[in-house]
Order: C-alpha cells, then structure tokens, then sequence
C-alpha cells in the first residue's frame, strides 16, 4: 500500500526501497545498536565505579560513551521500526526535535574530542603541571563549554529549519531528519541555512579537527626534542593512539558531509557516509579504547569479572 504522509509530517525514505533487504538491515542495525549500549555503557559504569580511573582522560572518556550512546539512540531505534513498518513517517516535530539532538550531541563529540586531545597534550608535554592545569574544575568547565556551545548551534540550525515552508514533496531522502535533506524539500531561499551549516558547523568540526592535529603536532615535537628515546616516543604515542583513530573516523564523515552545500547528487552519497559517523563509529570507539587500553581491560574484569563470579556462586 502507498504510504501517504499528511502536511505535518514527513516519509522517510530509509536506507533501501528494496522490501526483501530490510531484514537484513534490521538485523545488522540491531546488533550495531546493541553493541554501542553495551560497550559504551561498560566503559561508563567503570569509569564512575573504578576509583583508579578517576582522573581527567576518563572522566572525558566517560562523557564519549555516554554522548555515543545518546548519538546512536537519536537515530537507529526510529531506522528499526521504520525498517519493520509499511508507513514510515515522521512528525514534523518529532523531525526538529530529531535534527536539533543529532546536531547537538554530534557537535559536542568533535568539541569533546578536541579537549582530550589537549589532555594528551597536557600530560604528555607538561607532566609535572598536568594536576595543576587539568584540576577538576577546569575538566568540568570543559565539558560544560563542549555541551552548552554544542546545544546553541543544533539550536540554531532547528530553528533556522523549523521557519522553513515544505510545500513541495514530504519525502526525505534520508533514513533520519538532517538539515541537508530538509533544504531540498523547503520552497524557500535556503541560501542561509546552507551557509550557516557550511560556516558554522564546518568551522566547529574543522577547528576542533584543527586543534586536535596541532595538540599531536606538539606531543611529536615535544617529545622528538626532549627525548632522543624511540622507546619512550613509542609508549607516548601508544597512548594517543586510540585516541587518534577515533578522531580520524569521527572528522572525515563528518567534515566530507557538511563542509559541501546540499545537492540531490550528493544525497546518496551522504545517506552512505551517516551510517558511519552515527551507527559505526559509536560502536568503535569502545571497542578501540578497551583492546588497546591496559587499565580499561584490567577495571572492566575488575567490575563485571567480579560481579560474574557473585552470580555464578549465587545460581550454583
């Protein structure tokens, strides 16, 4: 039966037109979905619990698992039931209120990932002031401006969205609300919007990326100069390592979609590339900090290797 949308909501198109491969992608989405809760939940139960992970590095990584589990259930759980479903609509509010989260929780991951490249920075180049200059007001306050800058611009963008006029087709080309998809449905000049997603979030993704590459141009640096050791170069740079990956697997998505204006020939192109940055990468990013990180290993053996065994002897 052909789906029919009224004039306050939008069809999302999804991932595939093809009724055969839906299952398919809700299994695969499924287990992507659950993946993420688990990974990142474990990463942030022990980095509350564990008393040797309250430090600085942890307490942001705590704050990437729990943005990662929020920035997956933005999207996937609504791609799942539309995956399932003959009518896949979307309220228009329901459809700003999608968008707005997305932006401000995506935008507050690439922030974030640049202050814990600076952490790295700190740590490494300056040890001896590291407790002095990352103290536990400052970590906060980081966070604070990463969440509070982050919420102002998805803010805009869903405002700046939500005054557009829809009086062409409902149909968005997406498998979840975006800005992008929304200008090529809107009969306004979207002239504006266009810009302000490619100024605005281009430079926050961008200078973040910016300020990330510079913070590891240091470490190098710093640590070619001081230290003629390839060794101790090595064990540094081991450590930043994880860290690094996730930001190459965040920024290129994400400056690939939105640092280019919106066309209908690049639609498909974005729909592809979101699938990394919101269902591939979160479920990643546990996966890069526990096998490459010895204390994250150690704690979560610690945490639930213990309460296993409670269980175990309770059920015997």
């Amino acid at each position: 039966m052909e789906n029919v949308t009224t004039g306050n909501e939008f069809l999302l198109l999804g991932l595939t037109g093809v009724q055969m491969l839906r299952p398919f992608f809700f299994v695969i989405f499924l287990m992507v979905y659950l993946i993420n809760l688990v990974g990142n939940g474990a990463i942030l139960v022990i980095a509350i619990l564990e008393p040797k992970l309250h430090s600085p590095m942890y307490f942001f990584l705590g704050n990437l698992s729990c943005l990662d589990i929020c920035y997956s259930s933005v999207t996937l759980p609504k791609v799942l039931v539309n995956l399932l479903s003959t009518r896949r609509a979307i309220s228009f509010l329901g459809c700003i209120t999608q968008l707005h989260f997305f932006h401000f929780l995506g935008s507050t991951e690439a922030i974030l990932l640049a202050i814990m490249a600076f952490d790295r920075f700190v740590a490494i180049c300056n040890p001896l002031c590291y407790t002095v200059i990352m103290n536990p007001q400052m970590c906060i306050l980081l966070a604070v401006v990463a969440w509070i800058t982050s919420f102002f611009n998805a803010l805009m963008h869903s405002l700046m969205t939500a005054r557009l006029n829809f009086c062409h087709s409902h149909k968005l080309n997406h498998f979840f609300c975006d800005v992008k998809p929304l200008l090529e449905l809107a009969c306004n000049n979207t002239l504006l919007n266009q810009r302000l997603l490619s100024v605005v979030t281009g430079s926050i993704s961008m200078g973040a990326f910016f300020l990330t590459l510079l913070s590891y141009f240091y470490i190098i640096c710093s640590l070619l100069f001081k230290n003629k050791s390839c060794r101790i170069l090595h064990k540094a740079l081991s450590t930043c390592a994880s860290h690094f990956m996730v930001v190459c697997l965040f920024y290129g998505p994400v400056g690939f979609t939105y640092t280019r204006p919106a066309s209908a020939t690049s639609m498909s192109q974005d729909r592809m590339v979101a699938i990394i940055y919101s269902a591939v990468t979160p479920v990643l990013n546990p996966l890069i900090y526990t096998l490459r990180n010895k204390e994250v290993m150690l704690a979560l053996k610690k945490t639930f290797g213990s309460k296993l065994f409670a269980y175990c002897q309770q059920h015997h």
